[in-house]
This record gives structure tokens, C-alpha cells and sequence, in this order.
């Protein structure tokens, strides 16, 4: 056998030893050949896996169990993922808008179908409104089970045109002066009676913290009343605030403040408005306006009717009977309480005991106190200003106060979302620093050319 091998081997090693043009460039050609073919095989396998990964979902909000059917995982999957990477909390029977459905499905590592810059367009549409947003999926409520509920109005106006002191005009109308006792020192919100009805206010303080607010999908007011005194007219801030109620989809009420003056000229702040497409009733508009002195306290009536008047066109309503969702307008921390947050229920009812998460804190509700501080209630319902007691942590303004299934649900979310805060933040750090980085570096070789 070994001679064989021996009489074999030389040709092999000839076949080898040859350096032959002609072989040499046959064999690479037969070798792109190959290395085509598996590049071709390759990219047909990766099409195929980008295939298989690919998922069309249709038009309009999906539920949670659709969506878990679409992309094959199960539904409590969907629900976890959602909960602890995207800090939303949803049931499997809710309906997830467009642009939560896409954060999921790319999530699970899948890939969203269909013509890209159609999802992109109706992410634009879904961002303020977005479960993302707001870290919460709303059900629609069934007309049946809606009632009416108290108009929530913002006052704005510019600096020194009297919003504080006609907030305090229309408080003293129905709330005893000089409280002993109580926190009242900067009341954020409050609700008034006018004829039997209930009427709530928020003070924002400033326009930044109302753009703010309506930025984190936290649009709290129905009606706004722009206060412009008249013997100024219509200043900056008046012309921010028009634009901020329009920005809000929400109308307008005119209070025309401190008509007591001698200097007083309303005609001009009528027509001032004008520029701004601010078109009052008497003029041929739909904008109602009431002349008011907060000094005098004359005028306060007529401008709660007009309230009343354009509350009724809003035809504003509610569900009560749902878990509580409010909206918290600011928060402090009170001596003997702790963190107290002034809260505006939006719908549903928040009792004592309910385990609630507020953006990135949690907590149970351990006492809830009426806006004069003293009166302890045992719930609130929609469009009821209350300071809510039993934070866990400190939330900030605007963040969404939603009731929770569990005190572990709740608090998994807090942390979850506080989690994903921090991310957030570092990711932006991170890339605004490498961008200094880059800017410096850049700078320096610019330098260095021009030396």
C-alpha cells in the first residue's frame, strides 16, 4: 500500500507546485463564481428572515390581544414588555394607538410593513394623545355611562392686568375670607358655586408651565379667560395667551378688567383684539366678553353666567364610575402629611385606599383634602381640583395620576418609568457630549489649517 501512496504522492505534489497562469485564473474565476453564489444565498436568507420578521398591521388602534396575535407572542408578554420598557400600563382588551402598536412590534425585534413614511405621519398625529406619552391606554367610554361635569378654567392674561386678584374676587364671592389653619398659601385650583352649579379654576402660573403641561399631553382646561386690563389693552403675553388657547383647541372667554378707571377705554381693547381674529359677540363674533372689576367685585356675576352659557355649549361629560385619572397641577411637600399633590380628576372617581402611579412615583391614597385645605374627603370625582395625599415620591406637574390594579403593578411601573427617564436623559447627554467632543475636535484641526 505504501509504495502506491509513494508512486501516488509526487503528482500531488506537482498539481500543487504548479504556478501555471491558466490554472491560477481558472480556479478564481470558478472561486467567484462560489463566493457569488453564496452571496446571492446569503442576501435570499436575509430577505427571507427580514420577511419572516416583517408584520403588516392595519389601519386604526389595534388591543393588546390583536397586537399579540399580529407578532405571535403572548398576550402577557405584550403587556410586561410594554410595562417595564415602555412604562405604559394597558389590559388586554385595550385599544393601543398606531403609534404604540409600532413601539411594540419593533420591541419583539419585528419589523413594521406597509409604506414607512405613512407610520411616520401618524406618529406625528398620535404623539401628544400616544399611550407613549401619556404612560397610560384610555378606553373609550360608552356614551351611556357619561354625565355632566363641572367646565375646569384657566385664567391667563399678561403681568399686572389683575388674574390673581380676579381669582380672588370670584373666590370671595362663595368661599369666607381670613382661613385659619389649612394650606392655602398658594391655591393652585379651586372650585366655586354659581348658581347651584360648580365651576372649577386652575391659576397657572405662567404660560411655560401651561404649554408644558399640554406638551406632556396633559390638556386640563375647558375654557380659557383672558384677563386684559383696559386701560392697557392688549400686551404681549395677552397675544401668548391667545395663541396658547388656540393651540389648546379650547375657547375663549374676554374678561375686561378694571373698568373702574378712569383711564378705562374697553372699545380700544375690543378692537386691539380684533388683530389677534378675537371677534366679540357685539362685533359679529362668537368670542363672549364681560366687563368685570375685581377691585369693586362688580361684573363677577355676568362673567360666571357667560361660564355657565359657554360650558353648555361645550356639552362637557364624563364618566365617574371608572378608575380615577387625574392630572396633577403641582406638588409639595406638606409638614405632618408629606408629598401633597393638587389634583385635577379628569374622569373616574378617586376614593382613600386606591393604589395610584403618578409618572415615575407610586403611593396609595391616604387622605384626600378639598382645595381649602381643610375639608378631608372620602373621594372625588371628575373635574374635582383635590390634594391627594400618600405619594411614595415627588411627581411633577402635568404628570398623569392614574389608578392601579395592585401596589406591586404600581410600583413596577414607577420604577419602570423611572428607568426609562434616566435612559432617556443619558442617552441625550451622552450624544450632546459627543457632539461638544466632535465641535472641539473639529475646531481644533480648523485652527491648525489656518496656522
Amino acid at each position: 500500500g505504501r509504495g502506491d501512496y509513494a508512486k501516488r504522492r509526487p503528482q500531488r505534489q506537482s498539481l500543487r507546485v504548479s504556478t501555471g497562469k491558466r490554472g491560477r485564473a481558472g480556479r478564481s474565476s470558478r472561486g467567484s463564481l462560489k463566493r457569488r453564489d453564496r452571496a446571492g444565498e446569503k442576501e435570499a436568507k436575509e430577505a427571507a428572515a427580514i420577511e419572516r420578521r416583517t408584520v403588516s398591521l392595519p389601519d386604526g388602534p389595534l388591543t393588546v390581544a390583536e397586537l399579540a396575535e399580529i407578532i405571535d407572542e403572548k398576550p402577557v408578554a405584550v403587556i410586561k414588555f410594554m410595562m417595564t420598557n415602555l412604562g405604559v400600563m394597558a389590559a388586554m382588551t385595550q385599544s393601543l394607538d398606531p403609534a404604540t402598536c409600532v413601539a411594540v412590534v419593533e420591541g419583539f425585534g419585528k419589523i413594521v410593513g406597509g409604506d414607512e413614511d405613512e407610520y411616520d405621519d401618524e406618529d406625528e398625529d398620535y404623539d401628544e394623545d400616544s399611550a407613549l406619552a401619556v404612560g397610560t391606554v384610555f378606553d373609550e367610554d360608552d356614551p351611556e355611562d357619561l354625565v355632566e361635569r363641572p367646565p375646569v378654567i384657566t385664567i391667563m392674561g399678561h403681568v399686572d392686568h389683575g388674574k390673581t386678584s380676579l381669582l380672588d374676587a370670584i373666590r370671595s364671592t362663595s368661599v369666607v375670607s381670613g382661613e385659619a389653619g389649612g394650606i392655602t398659601q398658594a391655591i393652585s385650583a379651586y372650585q366655586v358655586k354659581h348658581n347651584g352649579a360648580p365651576i372649577t379654576f386652575i391659576d397657572t402660573p405662567g404660560h411655560a408651565a401651561f404649554t408644558d403641561m399640554r406638551e406632556r399631553g396633559a390638556n386640563i382646561t375647558d375654557i380659557v379667560i383672558l384677563v386684559v386690563a383696559a386701560d392697557d389693552g392688549v400686551m404681549q403675553q395677552t397675544a401668548d395667551s391667545i395663541v396658547c388657547a388656540r393651540q389648546a383647541g379650547v375657547p375663549l372667554i374676554v374678561a375686561i378688567n378694571k373698568c373702574d378707571l378712569e383711564t378705562a377705554d374697553v372699545n380700544r381693547v375690543k378692537s386691539d383684539l380684533t388683530q389677534y381674529d378675537v371677534l366679540t359677540e357685539d362685533l359679529g363674533g362668537e368670542v363672549l366678553f364681560s366687563e368685570v372689576s375685581a377691585k369693586q367685585g362688580t361684573g363677577l356675576d355676568d362673567l360666571l353666567d357667560k361660564i355657565m352659557l359657554q360650558a353648555e355649549v361645550e356639552d362637557l361629560k364624563a364618566n365617574p364610575d371608572c378608575d380615577a385619572q387625574g392630572i396633577v397641577i403641582e406638588a409639595r411637600v406638606e409638614k405632618g402629611l408629606g408629598t401633597v399633590a393638587t389634583t385635577l380628576i379628569k374622569r373616574g372617581t378617586v376614593r382613600v385606599g386606591d393604589v395610584f402611579v403618578a409618572g415615575a412615583t407610586s403611593g396609595k391614597v391616604r387622605a384626600l383634602i378639598a382645595t381649602d385645605g381643610k375639608t378631608r374627603l372620602k373621594e372625588a370625582g371628575p373635574s374635582t381640583p383635590v390634594n391627594v395625599v400618600g405619594f411614595e415620591g415627588i411627581p411633577e406637574a402635568g404628570d398623569m395620576l392614574v389608578v392601579a390594579p395592585d401596589e406591586q403593578m404600581a410600583r413596577e411601573l414607577a420604577e419602570s418609568r423611572a428607568r426609562i427617564a434616566r435612559e432617556r436623559e443619558s442617552a441625550s447627554y451622552q450624544s450632546n457630549l459627543l457632539q461638544s467632543v466632535g465641535s472641539i475636535f473639529s475646531g481644533e484641526a480648523m485652527k491648525e489649517r489656518r496656522e
